[in-house]
């Protein structure tokens, strides 16, 4: 079973953007340089990933591709700085890394559709 996207609301009904605890959580501890991956569930098509990183740590994520540590000019990437929650579909690869000695990571995924 998995924990479907519903924001909770106030006691006059509006929306109070807290989620309920997501039935799909992953944790890890990034080493130094060195990519890790998480495969999406395929029990639902779309999900909601909410990214929980350690305070001070950088982390880059990217999706369906190695996460990659930027040099030191601007390039184009399709590796994000620390994502707070993004769109992703069942079956996607989510690469994560970091530059830092380490940096725990924590993945909530909330199915949407």
């Amino acid at each position: 079973m998995s924990t479907k996207f519903v924001l909770t609301r106030d006691i006059n009904g509006y929306n109070a953007f807290g989620v309920t605890f997501a039935e799909n959580n992953y944790q890890t501890n990034l080493a130094t340089n060195t990519a890790q991956s998480l495969t999406v569930p395929s029990n639902f098509q779309t999900w909601l990933a909410i990214f929980a990183i350690e305070p001070g740590s950088n982390v880059f994520i990217a999706n369906n591709a190695t996460a990659v540590v930027p040099g030191s000019s601007f390039a184009e990437t399709n590796t994000q700085y620390i994502p707070t929650a993004r769109q992703v579909s069942g079956g996607d690869v989510l690469s994560f890394i970091t530059p830092d000695t380490s940096a725990y990571v924590g993945v909530s995924l909330y199915a949407i559709a």
